[in-house]
């Protein structure tokens, strides 16, 4: 009996090791020091994954109130590749931590290996086309992050994925 209970207990810590293991978490905004110095008050509130399958960050921002959010917007398009896209998506968000519902994730270029900074030809899937710019991913809930009080850039793609069935 108690071999059973071991090696069940075995099992069960390796199956949920190895799902945490695809991503490592940092809770912290661990971006460059290079991004515009007005973003750094939001690292504590953020927190960078990185992976699943090699050295790719992703740095995401829950926001609650509506002022922080517009405020930190001009300086979050300012860490995005040029002619990289912001996709614009709803609801519960896997890397702002599932509950929260408004924020910005900047999806980064892995770093190791350190991939060409352009778009991936042929791919027809959004972020498998960008993996190798860094695009921003836009979690709008329409009060925190509201589409008509923020500015688009003209020269970017946008993505409008808001509506799109979940899978």
């Amino acid at each position: 009996m108690k071999r059973s209970i071991a090696l069940l207990t075995v099992i069960v810590l390796c199956v949920t090791g190895s799902a945490y293991a695809l991503y490592m978490i940092i809770d912290s905004g661990d971006w460059p020091k290079s991004w515009p110095k007005e973003l750094e008050p939001l690292r504590k509130q953020s927190r960078t994954l990185v992976g699943p399958q090699f050295e790719q960050p992703h740095y995401a921002i829950p926001f609650d109130k509506r002022d922080a959010f517009e405020a930190a917007w001009p300086h979050l398009l300012k860490v995005k590749t040029k002619g990289a896209p912001i996709i614009l998506v709803r609801g519960e968000n896997f890397f702002l931590g599932g509950a929260k519902k408004a924020g910005v994730v900047v999806h980064g270029r892995p770093t190791d290996p350190p991939a060409p900074e352009a778009p991936i030809a042929g791919a027809t899937d959004p972020r498998s086309k960008w993996m190798n710019t860094t695009y921003i991913e836009l979690v709008v809930d329409g009060e925190v992050v509201d589409l008509n009080r923020i500015p688009l850039p003209a020269d970017t793609p946008i993505v409008d994925e808001r509506f799109k069935e979940k899978k």
